[in-house]
């Protein structure tokens, strides 16, 4: 029985030292330049800041949770087209209602200047 299952673990084998062997290659053949700006860690896009405290604007992170919406608004809306037909008049209304509902929640956040950048 574990014998079907060689294919698969000799995939995995052969793919495994590939990546060994690239990553092997490219820190041995690389350029090795460590410059001040190469070294200091990057987080966020902003530079690092001092004081834990630190007051930031949260606007980036609406404009994020309004694409991971809209994303999944998509993801619903895919598979509902690809079966419109068989759904008939109620999945067309009930799609309505869910994309009104996302519609309102659009207007909201754009009335209240969520999107808005200075």
């Amino acid at each position: 029985m574990l014998a079907e299952y060689l294919p698969t673990l000799l995939f995995l084998i052969v793919a495994g030292a590939i990546g060994v062997a690239l990553i092997a290659v490219g820190r041995t053949l690389g350029p090795k330049r460590p410059t001040p700006e190469k070294l200091a860690p990057y987080e966020c896009g902003f530079t690092e800041f001092e004081d834990a405290r630190m007051q930031f604007d949260v606007r980036y992170y609406l404009v994020a949770i309004q694409f991971i919406i809209f994303d999944l608004e998509i993801i619903f809306i895919v598979p509902w087209a690809t079966v419109f037909r068989e759904l008939g008049p109620l999945g067309l209304v009930e799609m309505a209602i869910f994309a009104g509902m996302l519609l309102l929640g659009f207007v909201y956040v754009w009335k209240k200047g969520a999107l808005e950048w200075e």
